[in-house]
């Protein structure tokens, strides 16, 4: 099904989306959505927005704690080491728990997993998240704490430009750490599951001839429509499709405005099982056009 799902994006969209197949260790492939390079940076922000958020909360309880001891010096120790320990344990910890989503990834509707659809192990997750030190927060800190004009900020700078723009440079759009670890981003499907669309009692029955007047590529067109959300717009549009589907398959039944998504979401049920049967016979259809098998 993904060159009928990579056409249904270009017919509706106008792009096909930036997809990758990911083979399984049981040969089993999986298309992906990578990550767009805006969502991976809005997730990143929200993420930095809670960790230093957390980190001013625990600065300040450790100051209140020991501004009457003068031992300034430890202080601050106990205070970096603290903002480095929670900036680390903050992405290992949710990517650990979140199956490789930390909160701002789940606001944005992303995850991160194995690039060769394995499970994302505990030292993946780590070994990314580590080595962001070394592409951000080492270089970042440096640069904040050099003078102007030293030649090692220039360096630095240099340095961190590189390492934030190298997923601009690959076509999956991996970090250092994800090269490291052997990761991707992906954007988890905004999508309702297929059972949403499925009602158990149907008022319209479908013979198979009528049922074989399309293939798959039409039925995840039929199925993108449904998704959207109700407008009058949406009711033109599906309106328009209902009489172009009742002309094809010589439905003669009149349909009522008020019954055409229910007509619509019944024929698509009945149209997937029937197109998932035939692909049991080995009489798989991507389209209207083409002949079974």
């Amino acid at each position: 099904m993904t060159v009928a799902a990579d056409r249904v994006s270009e017919f509706l969209e106008g792009v096909r989306r930036s997809r990758r197949e990911i083979v399984t260790p049981e040969g089993v492939a999986l298309p992906v959505d990578l990550a767009e390079h805006g969502g991976r940076a809005a997730a990143f922000a929200i993420d930095m927005v809670i960790w230093l958020c957390t980190t001013i909360v625990l600065y300040l309880v450790i100051v209140a704690a020991l501004r009457h001891g003068g031992a300034s010096g430890i202080v601050i120790t106990l205070v970096l080491f603290i903002a480095f320990l929670v900036r680390n344990l903050y992405f290992i910890y949710f990517e650990l728990i979140w199956r490789g989503a930390t909160p701002g990834k789940r606001v944005c509707g992303l995850r991160v997993i194995d690039r060769r659809g394995g499970p994302l192990t505990p030292a993946a997750v780590v070994a990314r998240n580590l080595t962001r030190e070394v592409e951000i927060f080492l270089p970042l800190g440096a640069v904040l704490s050099l003078g102007p004009g030293a030649w090692t900020d220039l360096f630095l700078v240099a340095w961190l430009l590189l390492l934030t723009a190298l997923p601009l440079f690959n076509r999956d759009r991996m970090r250092g750490g994800d090269f490291i670890a052997g990761t991707i981003v992906i954007a988890v499907p905004k999508r309702m599951l297929l059972a949403d669309l499925v009602q158990a009692s149907a008022r319209h029955r479908f013979t198979p001839q009528q049922l074989g007047a399309y293939g798959a590529f039409e039925l995840q067109i039929l199925e993108e429509l449904l998704r959207r959300p109700a407008s009058a717009d949406t009711d033109r549009l599906l309106a328009d499709v209902c009489g172009k589907i009742c002309r094809k398959i010589e439905w003669t039944a009149p349909v009522p405005a008020a019954e055409i998504r229910r007509f619509l979401t019944e024929f698509y049920t009945a149209e997937r099982a029937h197109l998932e049967q035939e692909q049991l016979f080995g009489r798989a259809r991507a389209d209207k056009h083409s002949q079974p098998g």
